[in-house]
């Protein structure tokens, strides 16, 4: 097929919500981070430059690259990329490459690349699943012995790895996905509880023996009690919320960007979109990652074959989980774990990744010979 055919063959709406998600962002973290990124680095467009050249340009090659790729091959790589997200997830500890970023052991740096493994992690153990569902009979997944085993033990081998790091958020996304892909290939709603129930308990372990995950949870719960301390964030989060009110203050007038909200150009970002054009533009926001969720669950269920389908309802529950994370915790529905907001916030790794993720399901109709029903 000729390149232009090729690249014409693509989901257009995966495309294009994609395309419409990234102008945005770029535009709203031009007006969030102006006053951080002087303070940091005299430069006010800094933290828009850093994406447009770690995130945004290398994201959209990997875009259009795996679009155009035959998503198959990616099934006959999904072994090799379970022990990728291993080697990456250990490799944060390997002296002179891993580097320790507030109390985390999240980074690693080889030359002039700096780089989150997790976020890579996100999607390869992704791939991983999904071809795993794919080759194995309904009958052998949802065995106990067969299916349920295996499954733990791979996702219990990534999911002790975050932890160690720490890094709960992306440990929620991870696990998150895992099991709601598991529940949505036919497994028994009582394992689907059950796991929930494990998971909820880890978590309750997580937070007891761990001060800082404790007066996290304590914040999320009493959110007033200690305002200028632990409960700083998501006071401020609260203020600049509510005093954008229906229509916001305006593009570029936000007040708390000018360095009392913390994490302006990453996780609190969509506090400063709520503030500066209010609730109905993020309930426009809101109806465009709903719209893109959607299309990968419609390219999913259209599929060609089982992996395909997995993968595009994999990374669709992915993106919706993350984006119900960032919000939620805005909000105060969620506790704070520093999730970024898809294809919004800033971060290389996260939006380079995210990107390649979308380029693989915008790819996937095109071994149909037809597009899908919009």
């Amino acid at each position: 097929m000729p390149f232009v055919a090729r690249f014409k063959s693509l989901d257009p709406v995966i495309v294009g919500l994609t395309l419409g998600l990234l102008v945005f962002g770029l535009v709203m973290l031009m007006s969030a981070t102006g006053p951080i990124g002087i303070q940091r680095t005299g430069d006010a467009l800094y933290y828009v430059k850093h994406q447009l050249l770690v995130g945004i340009f290398p994201g959209l090659v990997l875009f259009f690259l795996l679009a155009l790729i035959d998503y198959r091959v990616w099934r006959r790589l999904a072994f090799p990329a379970l022990i990728i997200s291993l080697l990456l997830l250990v490799s944060v500890y390997v002296p002179g490459i891993g580097i320790k970023v507030s109390g985390s052991h999240s980074w690693i740096h080889v030359g002039p690349l700096i780089f989150q493994p997790s976020e890579l992690v996100k999607l390869t153990f992704l791939i991983y699943l999904a071809a795993w569902l794919a080759n194995r009979q309904q009958s052998e997944t949802h065995n106990a012995r067969t299916g349920l085993l295996p499954f733990l033990c791979a996702l219990g081998a990534v999911m002790a790895l975050l932890i160690l790091q720490p890094d709960t958020g992306s440990m929620a996304v991870i696990v998150g996905t895992s099991l709601l892909l598991y529940y949505v290939s036919g497994a028994p709603t009582m394992w689907f509880i059950s796991l929930a129930g494990l998971g909820a308990g880890m978590v309750a372990l997580l937070v007891k023996f761990s001060p800082y995950r404790a007066a996290r949870f304590m914040t999320f719960l009493h959110p007033e009690l200690d305002p200028q301390g632990i409960g700083y964030h998501i006071n401020q989060a609260f203020l600049a919320i509510g005093s954008g009110g229906l229509l916001g203050l305006g593009y570029g007038h936000s007040r708390q960007k000018f360095l009392y909200l913390p994490e302006v150009e990453a996780d609190s970002i969509s506090a400063v979109i709520a503030e500066e054009l209010g609730f109905i533009a993020m309930v426009l926001l809101l109806a465009a990652f709903v719209a893109l969720i959607w299309r990968c669950f419609k390219i999913g269920r259209h599929a060609p074959d089982r992996f395909a389908s997995f993968l595009a309802i994999g990374i669709g529950l992915w993106v919706a989980l993350q984006t119900a994370m960032n919000i939620g915790s805005m909000v105060g529905l969620l506790p704070i774990t520093g999730v970024t907001l898809p294809l919004i916030s800033h971060g290389g790794s996260a939006m380079t990744v995210m990107l390649a993720a979308m380029g693989m399901v915008a790819g996937i109709p095109r071994r149909l010979g037809k597009r899908i029903e919009k």
